[in-house]
């Protein structure tokens, strides 16, 4: 889906810097980034273990704060929400999903799903009744009465999938989603957070090491110790081209 030139950004970085420790013990993780994320754009962070894609995530969801720079999140500076507007948020807006799922053993998948939208405020009818459709959207129906320990890594990932996009959230932030995932297993995963943004105007941002994703993206940025050295978009993406201090 191209997006409407009068859109705005569900989510804006200018300058945003994050680093650990100090003096000798300090470390840089992200540096200076500048990043615009629209609706309907599946955004790939690309990048080796320890190049800041993960820092990036959890900046963009409100869950650190940057050291310098700033972070807006709809529309919004991070440092101006307070910390439970950014939890009703997180709740409400945006969906994650995990590289170790973090689905709780204790429920069965249906449950799993619905904790979301009950934490939104549905009633448990409510929130079983769409925790089912997205089960059978993602063809898993039939898993809805196991639990998460009798599941393959390919049917956990796809009822992470399910819980992240349960409150149709505006942004989805996805850590790693096919690492621990054979060749067609990912295919499909990848393919589900692209179709989520096209179809449904949303916007997903995926950190990867995996280049089986750099043909679902609309846009690529390439991390290196913290810093974008190279952002690519596709020419029929409806985006224009990223100004050098915007990507």
């Amino acid at each position: 889906m191209k997006r409407s030139p009068a859109s705005s950004p569900l989510v804006e970085l200018v300058d945003a810097t994050k680093t650990f420790g100090v003096n000798e013990h300090k470390t840089v993780a992200v540096h200076d980034v500048s990043l615009q994320a629209f609706p309907g754009e599946l955004i790939m962070l690309l990048g080796p273990s320890g190049s800041g894609k993960t820092t990036l995530l959890t900046l963009i969801a409100g869950l650190l704060k940057p050291t310098s720079g700033i972070v807006s999140l709809f529309g919004k500076q991070i440092d101006c929400y307070s910390r439970q507007e950014l939890q009703q948020m997180r709740v409400l807006r945006v969906g994650f999903v995990f590289q170790t799922f973090l689905l709780l053993d204790a429920l069965n998948v249906v449950e799993n799903v619905a904790l979301v939208l009950r934490f939104a405020g549905k009633s448990r009818h409510e929130a079983h009744r769409r925790a089912e459709d997205l089960l059978r959207l993602l063809h898993i129906e039939h898993l809805a009465v196991k639990f998460p320990q009798t599941l393959s890594q390919g049917e956990k990932q796809r009822v992470a999938v399910a819980r992240a996009i349960a409150n149709s959230a505006d942004l989805i932030l996805a850590d790693e989603p096919t690492a621990s995932l054979e060749t067609k297993q990912g295919f499909e995963i990848i393919q589900l957070l692209h179709a989520y943004a096209a179809e449904e105007n949303k916007c997903v941002i995926v950190a990867s090491h995996d280049l089986r994703i750099v043909e679902f993206a609309d846009r690529v940025l390439r991390l290196e110790d913290g810093v974008v050295v190279k952002s690519e978009r596709k020419k029929d993406s409806g985006v224009e081209e990223a100004s050098s201090r915007t990507i």
